[in-house]
C-alpha cells in the first residue's frame, strides 16, 4: 500500500470530560476525494477541527505527509497544505470578494504566489470575479460558499478539507458544489469531505468512512459503502 497524504492513528478528542472522538484512524490518498459520513453528533466536525490543530487531541497521532504534525500549530499546519474550509463559510461579510479572497493567502508561500492565486480563483469561480468589488455579506449563499471553498484554496492546499460544503443551499446550487469538489479533484487536488447529503457524497469520493458516536463502524471503497444496506437503511432511508 503507498504512503497516504494524510494518516491519522487511534486519534481521540473531547471537550472538557466528554469524549467526541475514540480511537479514530484513516488514511486519506493523494488525488482522491475521501468522505467521512454519519448522522449529526457522530463525531465528524471534531475529528477536522483536531486535524486543523483547533483542537487538541488527547491521543492519537497524525501524519501528513510523512510528517508527524499530531501537536504542530494550525498555521504550521496551513503553511505544509493541510486546510479546512469550515462549516457555515465564516466570511467577513463586510469585506469585498478580493479582500476574503486575499486574507486566505495567509502563509508565507501562499502570499508569494498571490496574484497567481487570485488568477485561479477566479477562473474556476468566474461569478466571483463579477463581483471582486462586492461585499461578501451581499452574495448569495452559493456564491458565499464558492468564496469560503475559493479562500481555501487561496493557501494553495495539498489536501483541502470540506465541512458540509453544501449545507443549508438549494438543490441546484449543492449539486453546482459538488461538481466543483468533482473539478477540483481534476486539478489534483486531495480532498477530505464531511457532508450532510450521504448519498450524493458517496457518489462522487473514492473512498468513504462512516463514524458513529465518535467511533469508525465501517470503511471501504465509497461505491461499496453506497451499496451497503446498514448505510442506505440508516442514512438514505432505503
Amino acid at each position: 500500500m503507498s504512503q497516504a497524504l494524510l494518516q491519522v492513528t487511534d486519534l481521540s478528542a473531547a471537550y472538557g470530560q466528554v469524549f467526541a472522538l475514540r480511537d479514530f484512524s484513516c488514511r486519506v490518498e493523494e488525488g482522491n476525494i475521501t468522505a467521512l459520513v454519519g448522522s449529526n453528533g457522530a463525531g465528524k466536525t471534531t475529528f477536522l477541527r483536531s486535524l486543523s490543530g483547533l483542537l487538541p487531541p488527547r491521543q492519537g497521532r497524525v501524519d501528513f505527509d510523512g510528517g508527524d504534525i499530531t501537536h504542530q500549530p494550525s498555521d504550521q499546519r496551513v503553511e505544509a497544505g493541510l486546510v479546512m474550509v469550515p462549516e457555515g463559510r465564516l466570511i467577513f461579510p463586510t469585506f469585498t470578494v478580493e479582500q476574503n479572497l486575499k486574507i486566505g493567502a495567509i502563509s508565507k508561500r501562499a502570499r508569494d504566489d498571490l496574484a497567481e492565486g487570485l488568477e485561479r480563483s477566479y477562473a474556476l469561480f468566474p461569478k466571483l470575479e463579477q463581483r471582486r468589488h462586492q461585499p461578501g455579506g451581499t452574495l448569495s449563499g452559493g456564491e458565499q460558499q464558492m468564496l469560503a471553498v475559493a479562500r481555501g484554496l487561496m493557501a494553495r492546499p495539498r489536501l483541502l478539507m470540506l465541512d458540509e460544503p453544501t449545507l443549508g443551499l438549494a438543490p441546484l446550487i449543492a449539486e453546482a458544489i459538488f461538481e466543483m469538489m468533482v473539478q477540483l479533484k481534476e486539478t489534483g487536488l486531495t480532498l477530505l469531505i464531511v457532508e450532510q447529503d450521504v448519498n450524493r457524497t458517496l457518489q462522487i469520493a473514492d473512498y468513504a468512512y462512516v463514524l458513529e458516536n465518535g467511533a469508525g463502524v465501517m470503511a471501504g471503497e465509497a461505491q461499496d459503502i453506497l451499496a451497503d444496506p446498514k448505510v442506505r437503511e440508516s442514512y438514505l432511508g432505503i
